[in-house]
């Protein structure tokens, strides 16, 4: 079975000078803790705010919080491949339905894409908040599904500024409902491997998935213009909602990086 999984923002484990010390949780994960009703003896995975992973033993629990001791310190998790997720914003709880699941999966970072299409539009103030409450969706996903870190969650952006930051990825793929069906995205992620001579285990791939209005043409050109290994392709003859595409998406392009595992746990 495997363990409970803790990140800690400000702590670090090897700085503590007790055997037995209280693990500094946040606030709403001290409550994911009491609701797991820990006790004596049962242990936990711990990241701490140096990156350093250990496995820990709860000594006691004192006021929701567990106090514990260093049971080992376990060596941190190969890099492996790194897969960002470029969402077009979404209405209602769609885009925490989408940073959940695709955390579940392994995803390492989100970019919400603000698109001539979306029916969000937020402003400086809402898009905080939103930012803040996917991040916290982020991190009890990762915490849940027993991710070695938690995904990066960036402040929405333009597709222009979407652009520019994609530069660098070792593939870009451009999910877009119009795309011929021959556009597969193995043969894609395949080739742009091939052209920038990189192992998948290293590879850095930027999936796009356009808002409930789908990507404008010009965004497309903008995107498949950004990088010289940016390719267009289908998810297949369905149009899937926004929220389905964030998820199949994905999870198509670990499994084709060999980075798709485990197995499913009733919870």
């Amino acid at each position: 079975m495997s363990l409970h999984r803790f990140f800690l923002d400000d702590q670090v484990i090897a700085a503590e000078a007790d055997e037995v010390f209280p693990l500094r949780l946040s606030d709403a994960d001290a409550r994911h803790a009491r609701v797991l009703r820990l006790g004596a003896g049962e242990h936990l995975a711990v990241v701490d705010a140096a990156s350093d992973y250990f496995e820990c033993e709860v000594v006691r629990m004192d006021g929701g919080y567990p106090e514990v001791r260093v049971a080992r310190r376990l060596d941190a998790p190969e890099e492996g491949p790194s897969v960002l997720l470029v969402q077009g914003l979404a209405k209602g709880d769609k885009m925490d339905e989408v940073v959940r699941h695709a955390t579940e999966l392994g995803v390492a970072g989100f970019l919400p894409l603000s698109c001539a299409r979306s029916v969000v539009k937020l402003d400086e103030r809402k898009a905080a908040s939103r930012v803040e409450r996917w991040r916290a969706v982020a991190r009890s996903a990762a915490m849940q599904s027993g991710q070695p870190r938690v995904p990066e969650v960036c402040a929405p952006a333009t597709v222009a500024e979407a652009a520019a930051a994609l530069a660098g990825a070792t593939a870009v793929l451009v999910c877009w409902e119009e795309a011929p069906s021959t556009a597969r995205l193995a043969d894609a992620l395949r080739g742009a491997l091939a052209d920038a001579r990189m192992p998948a285990a290293d590879a850095r791939v930027a999936v796009v998935v356009g808002p409930e209005g789908g990507l404008a043409p010009d965004e497309v050109e903008a995107l498949l213009a950004c990088n010289p290994r940016a390719s267009l392709v289908s998810l297949g003859p369905s149009i899937l909602r926004t929220e389905t595409a964030g998820v199949v998406a994905p999870a198509l392009v670990l499994y084709e990086l060999g980075a798709l595992g485990g197995c499913a746990e009733a919870r």
